[in-house]
C-alpha cells in the first residue's frame, strides 16, 4: 500500500467517526493540554485514536507526530514521519460550524520539505484534498491548481487570530485597498481551497502556526503550483519541532505576490 492511499484511508475513518459528533454537546469536553499547547477536546481525542488505531492496524512503521497525543513511535525502524492535526479547527468543530478538516502528512526527514504526500480531508463534506510528490494536487478525482487567471474579486485569505497591535498595523493597507480578505477558523483547509484557486493569496504572519496545521497544505500548495514562502519571502523550510512556529505567505504567481506586498508596510 502507497503511503498516500494509508494517510486516504486513516482521513475517510476519522470522517466516518466524527461526522456526527461536531456540533453536539459530545464534542467539547476538556482533556487538557496537547502537545501543540491547545486544550484538547473529545473530538480531538476521538479523531486521533482513530488515526493511530488504523496505523496500528495495518503496522504502518511511523513516527507521529500529533498535536494532541505529541510524539508516538509506532516502530523502531520507521520509514518516516506522520505529521496529524486529526482535527484542525477544533472550535468550528466543536461549535458545529462546517468548517474544519483532517490533515495528514508523510515526511522521510525532519524538514517541511522532505514531506512526499498530504492529504487534507473536509470533515463536513468528505471531499478530499490530496498529493503526492512530482504527481500533482487533488480534489478527490479531479486534478487542481492554484488561480492562474486574473480573478474578478481578489481573495486574500489572511490569519489575524490573536495578532500583536504591531501586525495589525503592518497590514492594515491589505484591509483598506479593494482585497476581499477571509479567514475561517482552520489553516490546512483554507491552504486547500488556496491550492484549487479559491484565494489569490493567504497570509500567515504571527509567528504562531504549528508545523502540524501547514504540513499537508504546504505540499498541496506546491503541487498545484504556488509558492510557499517564508515572512522573508524565502522557500520555506523548517524542522518539525513541537517548538517551532512559523509565519508564511502562499502565493498563486509572482504577480499577485507583488501587488499585495506593495500595500505592506515595511
Amino acid at each position: 500500500m502507497e503511503v498516500i492511499d494509508v494517510l486516504q484511508e486513516a482521513s475517510k475513518r476519522v470522517f466516518e467517526n466524527v461526522k456526527n459528533l461536531a456540533g453536539t454537546s459530545d464534542a467539547a469536553g476538556d482533556y487538557g493540554r496537547g502537545a501543540g499547547g491547545d486544550i484538547s477536546r473529545k473530538i480531538d481525542i476521538v479523531a486521533e485514536k482513530t488515526v493511530l488505531d488504523y496505523f496500528k492496524e495495518i503496522n504502518f512503521e511511523c513516527i507521529v507526530l500529533g498535536e494532541e497525543c505529541g510524539r508516538v513511535e509506532l516502530s523502531k525502524n520507521p520509514r518516516g514521519f506522520v505529521i496529524m492535526d486529526a482535527i484542525d479547527g477544533s472550535a468550528n468543530a466543536v461549535r458545529g460550524i462546517p468548517f474544519f478538516c483532517c490533515s495528514l502528512a508523510f515526511a522521510t526527514d525532519d524538514k517541511i520539505s522532505s514531506i512526499t504526500d498530504g492529504v487534507v480531508t473536509d470533515l463536513s463534506s468528505g471531499d478530499q484534498y490530496w498529493a503526492s510528490q512530482g504527481k500533482g494536487a487533488f480534489l478527490n478525482e479531479r486534478k487542481i491548481h492554484v488561480q492562474e487567471k486574473e480573478p474578478i474579486y481578489r481573495i486574500v485569505g489572511i490569519n489575524m487570530s490573536g495578532a500583536s497591535p504591531e501586525l495589525v498595523k503592518r497590514l492594515q493597507l491589505i484591509f483598506k485597498s479593494h482585497n476581499h480578505t477571509r479567514h475561517f477558523g482552520a489553516n490546512a483547509l483554507e491552504m486547500a481551497f488556496f491550492a484549487r484557486g479559491l484565494f489569490d493569496i493567504f497570509i500567515d504572519w504571527r509567528d504562531k502556526i504549528r508545523i502540524q496545521d501547514i504540513a499537508a497544505g504546504y505540499l498541496l500548495i506546491k503541487e498545484a503550483g504556488g509558492l510557499m514562502l517564508d515572512a522573508n519571502l524565502k522557500p520555506l523550510d523548517s524542522d518539525l519541532s513541537y517548538q517551532t512556529r512559523l509565519s508564511f505567505i502562499a502565493a498563486a504567481n509572482e504577480k499577485i505576490l507583488h501587488d499585495v506586498m506593495s500595500q505592506v508596510k515595511k
